[in-house]
């Protein structure tokens, strides 16, 4: 039987879902440590390329697994590999023992980063779903903020390889609250008994369906303009600008906040408005932000006019993010794992091609990043105008 939300749910989700950027983001300070110590240059992009391509792989699975056997016990299994290849980066002797911890503590990660969400849908839908998901986003908003910063201390104190101890610490402490306090959302009538071939005809099932294919659409366009803008911004404001990292820090930190603001303002809009508004909507401000963002790299005026356009961004990333997951998963309850992994697949695709584009195209402006993030708006501008019209049932 599935347990009723209590009010310390939300806040435990969150912690889980938050693995993912603890786990990138607390290591990108180690990078230059980590490539002397393992006689590789290019060791850490190799961990990093490696861990996205282990999350793309552990969310399909995950999913799908989680379907069939209940949330509850492939999230434990996940977490406790999580924990066990952390420990196996702090020990690694060379680049290729790190990479393959890297890529099986991805695996384990992307049970942290996808069942957290299809609890919510198991639980609830429409507005209501909503709000819970922006609860989960503003425990997990913190994790973007602190993790950088937690990294560069412990790396100004120790080795490199205890930031990994941390990740190892963070993945116990997750084992030990899912196994004390975190119930299986999904009842045993709702649980699928279906084969690799069924699997894979669900997705392309899933994939094909209208609202998951336009909101899933709004989703990953969404996440591909802001990892645009994770991987550009170091280099426009440290590099050409000539910022001190603490004051490229301290942006990051503002941006993230703004972030954060407009995830927990998303559940009075929807609750007054929809979710279908709220996504319209929200897909213009995208769209309009970096627009002037695009002007602005044309018609250079400095950093802090850059900085401004793109903290307007954040009101497009903070309310596209959780509407357009709640449209992608409102018709798949019976499977909300799967749905909720080929979500997830979708975002981190399109945030790979778009950091890589922003690669490719750097010519030492801030120009690559605003026409690939507005690039990425229209796209969010069309999947959204695409959308089939959907009836929510009513908040609880």
């Amino acid at each position: 039987m599935v347990r009723p939300v209590t009010k310390h749910l939300p806040s435990l989700l969150g912690f889980l879902i938050a693995i993912g950027p603890v786990s990138t983001d607390m290591y990108l300070p180690a990078f230059p440590a980590i490539a002397r110590d393992l006689g590789n240059a290019a060791a850490p992009q190799y961990s990093l390329a490696a861990y996205f391509a282990g999350l793309a792989i552990g969310q399909m699975t995950m999913g799908a697994l989680s379907d069939r056997i209940g949330r509850r016990l492939p999230l434990l299994a996940g977490l406790l590999i999580y924990t066990v290849a952390s420990v196996g980066c702090l020990a690694s002797w060379d680049m290729h023992s790190f990479v393959i911890f890297r890529f099986l503590s991805a695996l384990g990660a992307a049970a942290g980063t996808i069942l957290p969400r299809a609890m919510v849908r198991d639980l609830v839908d429409g507005p209501a779903a909503a709000r819970m998901l922006s609860r989960l986003m503003l425990v997990m908003g913190v994790a973007p903020i602190t993790a950088p910063l937690l990294g560069a201390v412990v790396l100004s104190v120790f080795s490199w390889r205890m930031i990994f101890a941390a990740c190892a610490l963070y993945g116990l402490a997750a084992v030990v609250l899912t196994w004390r306090y975190l119930p299986d959302t999904l009842p045993l009538a709702r649980r699928t008994r279906i084969g690799v071939g069924a699997v894979v005809l669900r997705y392309v099932g899933i994939f094909r369906e209208r609202a998951f294919l336009t909101h899933a659409g709004v989703g990953a366009f969404n996440a591909a303009a802001l990892f645009a803008y994770l991987a550009a911004t170091p280099q426009i404001f440290i590099g050409i600008y000539g910022w001190h990292s603490i004051g490229y820090a301290l942006l990051f930190g503002f941006n993230s906040i703004a972030y954060i603001g407009f995830s927990q303002i998303n559940p009075g809009l929807v609750a007054r408005y929809g979710v279908q508004t709220v996504i319209s909507y929200a897909v213009l401000a995208l769209l309009a932000s970096c627009t002037l963002l695009a002007i602005l790299a044309l018609h250079p005026l400095g950093a802090l006019p850059v900085a401004g356009a793109l903290l307007l961004c954040e009101a497009g990333f903070g309310l596209l993010g959780p509407n357009s997951l709640v449209g992608a998963m409102s018709r798949h309850q019976a499977h909300a794992g799967s749905a909720s992994a080929l979500f997830g697949t979708l975002q981190y695709s399109g945030g790979a091609l778009a950091g890589l584009l922003v690669g490719v195209l750097a010519d030492g402006s801030a120009r690559p990043m605003s026409f690939v993030m507005l690039a990425c708006a229209v796209a969010a501008l069309a999947a959204a105008r695409a959308r089939p019209r959907l009836v929510f049932a009513p908040a609880e």
